[in-house]
C-alpha cells in the first residue's frame, strides 16, 4: 500500500513548508526503515544530520499538518535555533475525549519515557524534561472537546501524553487512549498553523492548513454525538 505524498506549500532557495499526511514517518530511525518524508522530499532537503537532512522539528507518524524544512546548512542552523529558542509558533487542532474543566489553560508537566513501555511517554517518566502545552477549547461537543493547542516546548508525543495525563486522551489515539473512536485509526491531531522567521530575508512567515477530510468527517460525527 503506497503512502500519500507530502504537499509542498511553499518553496524557495532556503526553505520549504510542507503538509505531511498521516501515516508518513518524518525521517529514518532505528525503529523505522520504511518510506519517510525525507525520502519523498529528496534533494529538496539539506543541512544537519545526513540521516535527517533539513529536519528541524517533527510530527508523529499519525499526525498530519505543517512542517518547515531547510534546504541548506545555513537555513538549517537558523531554523534549529528558532525552534530551540521557542520562536517558532506551532498550533494544532485536536479532539480530546470528554469535557475539559476550563476553556483555556496550560499543562505544565515534565515528560520522559515510560519506564515499562518505552514506546510511550509519560509525565515524570525516565529522563523527564520540561514540557508546556497551552490549549483553548474551541467547541464543547456531546462527548468531546474540540481544542486548539499551542506548543511552548516540543517533546516527543507531548500533546498526546499531556492530554492523557489530565484524563482527556485524544480521540483515536491507540497509544494513550481507546483508539477505536469513530473508526478513525489514528489520533485526531493536525498541525494547522505554523509561524517562523525566514532564515535569509528575516521576514515573519505564517502558514495555515485545513483539517484533512477524515478529521473533518469525524468532527461532524462528534458534533452529532
Amino acid at each position: 500500500m503506497s503512502l500519500p505524498a507530502a504537499k509542498v506549500v511553499f518553496l524557495d532557495d532556503a526553505i520549504a513548508v510542507v503538509e505531511k499526511p498521516a501515516g508518513l514517518v518524518v525521517h529514518p530511525a532505528p525503529s523505522h526503515r520504511g518510506p519517510t518524508l525525507v525520502d519523498q522530499l529528496g534533494e529538496i532537503l539539506g543541512g544537519g544530520d545526513p540521516e535527517r537532512p533539513g529536519i528541524v522539528h517533527r510530527l508523529d507518524k499519525d499526525t498530519s499538518g505543517l512542517l518547515v524544512v531547510a534546504r541548506d546548512p545555513e537555513a538549517q542552523r537558523s531554523l534549529a535555533a528558532q525552534v530551540a529558542g521557542r520562536r517558532v509558533e506551532r498550533a494544532y487542532l485536536a479532539l480530546a475525549s470528554g469535557h475539559l474543566e476550563s476553556r483555556t489553560g496550560t499543562i505544565d508537566a515534565p515528560i520522559g519515557r515510560e519506564r515499562r513501555r518505552r514506546t510511550r511517554m509519560a509525565v515524570a517518566g525516565a529522563g523527564a524534561r520540561e514540557a508546556r502545552t497551552h490549549f483553548e477549547v474551541l467547541e464543547l461537543l456531546p462527548a468531546s472537546s474540540y481544542v486548539e493547542v499551542r506548543l511552548e516546548t516540543g517533546r516527543t508525543h507531548q500533546i498526546r501524553a499531556h492530554f492523557a495525563a489530565i484524563g482527556h486522551p485524544l480521540v483515536g489515539d491507540a497509544t494513550y487512549g481507546r483508539g477505536e473512536d469513530y473508526g478513525l485509526g489514528r489520533q485526531f491531531l493536525h498541525a494547522h498553523r505554523l509561524g517562523f522567521t525566514h532564515p535569509v530575508s528575516g521576514e515573519r512567515l505564517e502558514f495555515s492548513s485545513e483539517l484533512p477530510a477524515e478529521l473533518s468527517a469525524v468532527l461532524a460525527k462528534a458534533r452529532e454525538g
